[in-house]
C-alpha cells in the first residue's frame, strides 16, 4: 500500500491566479487529485454534477454539516461551499496526491481539523498586481471589485498562518513547486 500522503491546501486572495494555476497542474499531473465541493447555488449552463460541484438544497447541506460530512464550509455570495471530508481522506489512505483550492476561513479549519495538512499561500508579485488582475478581468462592477480588493486585504494579512508562500509571477513555476510538495519531495 502506498505511504500516506500529507493534504495540500491552496489559498489566496481572488484574483491571484489560484484557479488558473489548477487548471494547469490538472492538465499536466492527472495524477493530482483535486477535490470537488459541495455547493448551495444552482448549476450554471455547461455544470455537471459531480464534475465542477455537487449541487445541494439547503437541507442537504445542513445535514451534512450537522453530521461532520465536511471537513470545511464557508459561505459566499449568499451560498454556501464546503469539501466533502469522506472522499478525502479515502485518496490521502490510498497514497494518491491530494490538492484543495479553498478560502482562508476554509484552511483555517483544515487546519484545525487535520494539522498535518500543508497549508500553501499563493500570493501575487505586489498588492498592485492583484489590483490590476481584479479590475482587468472584466467581469464584475466596481463595487464587487471593491469588494473583493477588500478582502484581499484580510486574506493578504493572513499570509503568516499558511506553513509556505508561493508568489505567481509564473503558472508553470508554481506547478512544479506544488508538484514537488505534493510529491514530498524537497522543494526545487
Amino acid at each position: 500500500m502506498p505511504p500516506n500522503r500529507r493534504l495540500t491546501v491552496l489559498s489566496g486572495p481572488s484574483g491571484v491566479g489560484k484557479s488558473t494555476v489548477v487548471a494547469e497542474l490538472r492538465r499536466s499531473h492527472p495524477e493530482v487529485w483535486l477535490s470537488v465541493s459541495v455547493t448551495t447555488r444552482k448549476p450554471r449552463p455547461g455544470e455537471t454534477h459531480g464534475v465542477e460541484y455537487f449541487f445541494a438544497d439547503d437541507a442537504e447541506f445542513d445535514r451534512m454539516v450537522g453530521s461532520g460530512e465536511l471537513l470545511e464550509w464557508a459561505e459566499f455570495a449568499g451560498n454556501r461551499y464546503g469539501t466533502p471530508r469522506t472522499p478525502v481522506l479515502e485518496r490521502l489512505a490510498a497514497g494518491v496526491p491530494t490538492l484543495l483550492e479553498i478560502d482562508l476561513q476554509g484552511a483555517r479549519q483544515v487546519r484545525e481539523s487535520m494539522p498535518e495538512a500543508l497549508l500553501v499561500f499563493l500570493a501575487p508579485p505586489s498588492w498592485e498586481e492583484l489590483e490590476r488582475r481584479l479590475r482587468g478581468r472584466g467581469t464584475e462592477p466596481p463595487d464587487v471589485i471593491e469588494r473583493r480588493l477588500d478582502a484581499g486585504r484580510v486574506e493578504m494579512a493572513a499570509e503568516k498562518e499558511f506553513d509556505l508562500t508561493l508568489v505567481n509571477t509564473s503558472v508553470q513555476d508554481v506547478c512544479l513547486r506544488l508538484i514537488a510538495l505534493l510529491a514530498g519531495t524537497p522543494e526545487v
